[in-house]
């Protein structure tokens, strides 16, 4: 028989349980399935997923989870064990990536590419049933009808969408951005250095060496792509902006993003094998805007910003700004994001967020996040 402690009357007593109640105490719970997982893109941020996974392996974090399928552009593994995976035989060609999924019964697909061709397929994978956790900003900062699906994707398979490395890094903002809007907030504008690598150079940069010389210190440290155009146009900021501000209920099209790109027209027009003795280019325009700014105290930042007007006209622009040095985003260091959003409940004083923007290790915890939150909500 099974004795049990119960308060009455305020008094502690003990009473003796039926046996049937002892025998249904301990009963096992029925095993619960393991949630498979695909990875595609074994990159910097795949590789430190990677090893995110397999130095939790075994862990309560991590003991449902089933890695079934990696792959990048050209190969695709089955794992086993995970800290093995770089040893594993080739066992498909060219478009392994978008390929034998559903043969692994793949539950939550990971993709960790930077790749416009996986992107296209998320809304597809998300109405099949396969949630999707992802870094790559090509399904919801591009073309305003592929978010759409994404979302539609969605709403047919039942199923989720992990976003939160895709700005930031990891940072709190979208997840904040949405909960303000799920308390019945109505958010008013946002403000933000959302680039580490350019964080990282207008945080160094100081008028005295030349600004090309630091992007070549920039793309060595793994901060910048390796063509350094890809940051300095603000394509990427553009991206994370649009990210942004479509979770903050503004559905803008792609175009509606107005961009100050810091690349000289002949700088653009050269192919990537001769960039880097054009770099010098950078200089002469950055030392006169650096030159401007220092007179009037400021310091340059490299800002997106999105305003919705007393009209409610919204207007969205990512450039380079100078902005006073007391100023909430011109404060940082390293590769640091910082991100003011401005809603009902702050106002006028906006709610500022702000970490790392950048790098492999936080990028690859984000993605772990969410695939965790995922299988926590779901019955995968």
């Amino acid at each position: 028989m099974l004795t049990a402690a119960v308060v009455e009357s305020g008094e502690l007593t003990r009473k003796t349980l039926p046996a049937t109640a002892s025998a249904s105490a301990v009963e096992p719970s029925p095993p619960v399935a393991p949630i498979r997982i695909a990875l595609l893109g074994v990159g910097t941020v795949g590789r430190a997923l990677l090893q995110r996974l397999d130095a939790l392996a075994g862990s309560a974090l991590t003991q449902r989870l089933r890695l079934v399928h990696i792959a990048n552009s050209t190969q695709r593994f089955v794992p086993s064990p995970i800290a093995a995976w770089q040893s594993l035989p080739l066992v498909e060609g060219p478009g392994a990536a978008t390929t034998a999924l559903g043969t692994h019964g793949t539950r939550i697909l990971i993709d960790a590419t930077a790749s416009q061709a996986v992107a296209e397929q998320h809304a597809r994978w998300l109405a099949q049933g396969i949630h999707v956790v992802t870094a790559c900003k090509l399904g919801q900062g591009t073309a305003l009808a592929r978010w759409r699906a994404i979302r539609a994707g969605c709403a047919h398979g039942g199923t989720h969408y992990g976003d939160s490395a895709t700005v930031g890094a990891g940072l709190p903002l979208l997840r904040s951005i949405r909960e303000l809007q799920a308390g019945g907030d109505r958010i008013h504008g946002i403000a933000g250095v959302l680039s580490g690598s350019l964080a990282w150079l207008f945080n160094h940069y100081d008028g005295m060496r030349p600004f090309s010389a630091l992007v070549r210190q920039a793309r060595a440290a793994g901060y910048t792509e390796p063509d350094p155009r890809e940051d300095l146009s603000g394509e990427d900021v553009r991206r994370k902006l649009l990210i942004l501000a479509r979770a903050a209920g503004f559905a803008l099209d792609a175009d509606a993003v107005e961009v100050d790109s810091l690349v000289p027209a002949t700088l653009a027009a050269l192919s990537k094998d001769d960039v880097d003795a054009a770099l010098p280019l950078l200089d002469a325009p950055l030392r006169e805007r650096y030159a401007e700014a220092y007179k009037r105290g400021e310091k340059l930042r490299f800002v997106a910003r999105l305003e919705r007007g007393d009209n409610g006209r919204v207007q969205a622009r990512v450039g380079l700004e100078s902005l006073p040095a007391d100023a909430p985003l011109a404060g940082g260091t390293g590769t640091d994001n910082r991100v003011a959003i401005t809603c009902d409940r702050y106002r006028p004083q906006p709610l500022l967020i702000q970490g790392p923007g950048a790098g492999a290790q936080v990028t690859a915890a984000a993605l772990l996040d969410d695939v965790l939150r995922i299988a926590s909500i779901t019955s995968v």
